[in-house]
């Protein structure tokens, strides 16, 4: 688990590690929007386009303060 005391990516908060999100990923323009609108709402989640699943926003995970190893696609710590 890593925790608050790890560092987060240089990024973390504002770009979704690659192997989370790939930078070719065909809807990457349109994620990347609606997690920028929730973060800029002060929401935790957005719904995923393709799916309408929950994602969590980076600011929300950060706050958070650990991660759960799940693989979320905007966890802004260290990606192992």
């Amino acid at each position: 688990m890593v925790t608050r005391d790890d560092q987060y990516r240089d990024d973390g908060l504002t770009e979704p590690h690659p192997s989370r999100l790939s930078p070719t990923h065909p809807q990457r323009v349109e994620i990347m929007r609606r997690h920028a609108d929730a973060v800029a709402s002060g929401v935790p989640v957005y719904a995923d386009p393709k799916t309408g699943l929950s994602v969590f926003t980076a600011t929300f995970l950060a706050a958070r303060g650990w991660c759960c190893d799940s693989g979320c696609r905007h966890c802004p710590f260290t990606v192992g």
